[in-house]
């Protein structure tokens, strides 16, 4: 059997690439994946706090919000706390996009539209480009200007990317191009369409993401259909997953999407079967006790659950590690795709928690020997 599978293949979307801080964004760089923080800005410590949280789950780029002057001042010490480029949410009050260029954002997110007049535009502008700082244009269907919606009667595909080229032209004609763009609705249709016209029309990279998308289960199905048809055509270059939860949940189900789809590695990822009465173990708690305790390992690890041996050996052959269940309490360990030992119930959690550590551990040193040999 051929081991080439085009069915597979993901083909992205050729964009220009821009910085964000030390991050590259668009081109052939990985998809990042975003957040926002939902402390009060001007709580220094509690913003700081959540931010280290979010950078821990694996997030590139936080977005902050800066509503006013007590949060721009605060912004500083934030930013020079984070370990990863913070991106200043800014809305109608140009003046917080220039405090927070001036005090160490490297994204600034804007609206051209609602900042003001042209001149207010052009001085968001210079600030940017004084402080190297990109700029994220943010389109929404629930905003969306009053012309456009007297002229479409609704929020639909075509009101949202006029606005955004509109948006585009207040920035090209200040010359500045380092820029990103979304087009994000709570609809999912009317958000794929958005972005698959945009796709077309510029070259610049896009902000994937579903506004408004829910809870936790929720607002990750919903995400995870308009973002996956996306991202399975090509499209994206970062997103964010806006779900009614932790800032750091938002990671953890972006990271998710972009491991179904083979587009980013990162962590274990968790092959297990929904369980049945073949189960030979607790499957169900089993993995939610697994996926909690591995949650601090970065490296990209494979790893089956499944209950009996109907599936388990075949799934376990493809993976990392992989645990079978058995009858009498006794367990098959598979390391590498090969049967390796058996495990006993009591035990059984434990160690494959220390199997998974020391898998990580040793890919790990594999590849700083490799990364010495290089240099």
């Amino acid at each position: 059997m051929s081991s080439i599978r085009p069915w597979r293949d993901i083909e992205r979307r050729k964009s220009r690439q821009i910085m964000v801080g030390n991050v590259p964004v668009g081109g052939d760089a990985p998809i990042t994946v975003q957040t926002m923080t939902n402390t009060l800005t001007s709580d220094a410590k509690a913003t700081i706090d959540q931010i280290r949280r979010c950078e821990d789950a694996g997030a590139d780029l936080i977005r902050v919000s800066c509503p006013d002057v007590e949060s721009t001042a605060a912004f500083r010490e934030i930013a020079r706390a984070a370990q990863v480029p913070l991106i200043a949410d800014i809305h109608f009050h140009y003046k917080r996009a220039l405090e927070a260029a001036d005090a160490g954002a490297a994204c600034l997110r804007i609206n051209p539209g609602n900042i003001g007049s042209h001149d207010r535009v052009a001085e968001v502008v210079r600030a940017a480009k004084a402080n190297g700082c990109a700029i994220r244009i943010g389109v929404n269907a629930g905003s969306l200007e009053k012309d456009l919606l007297e002229k479409y009667g609704e929020p639909c595909p075509e009101a949202l990317v006029e606005s955004a080229l509109d948006h585009i032209k207040l920035l090209q004609d200040h010359d500045f191009h380092e820029y990103k763009v979304a087009v994000k609705a709570s609809d999912v249709f009317l958000a794929v369409a958005a972005y698959q016209g945009l796709a077309d029309a510029v070259d610049c990279p896009l902000h994937l993401g579903i506004t408004e998308a829910g809870g936790l289960i929720g607002g990750t199905v919903k995400s995870s259909i308009g973002m996956g048809m996306l991202l399975w055509s090509g499209i994206g270059d970062t997103l964010r997953v806006s779900l009614s939860a932790e800032p750091e949940e938002e990671v953890r189900v972006g990271f998710e999407m972009l491991k179904a789809l083979g587009l980013r590695t990162r962590g274990v990822r968790v092959v297990s079967c929904p369980s049945c009465a073949r189960q030979g173990f607790d499957v169900i708690r089993t993995v939610e006790a697994l996926e909690e305790r591995l949650q601090h390992i970065k490296t990209p690890i494979s790893l089956s659950v499944l209950g009996c041996v109907v599936n388990g050996p075949g799934e376990a052959r493809e993976t990392d590690i992989g645990l079978t269940g058995g009858g009498n309490g006794k367990h098959m360990v598979y390391l590498s795709g090969v049967t390796d030992h058996v495990i006993q119930s009591e035990t059984m959690l434990d160690h494959i928690v220390s199997l998974v550590e020391a898998k990580a551990a040793e890919m790990e040193a594999a590849a700083q020997e490799q990364a010495v040999a290089a240099e």
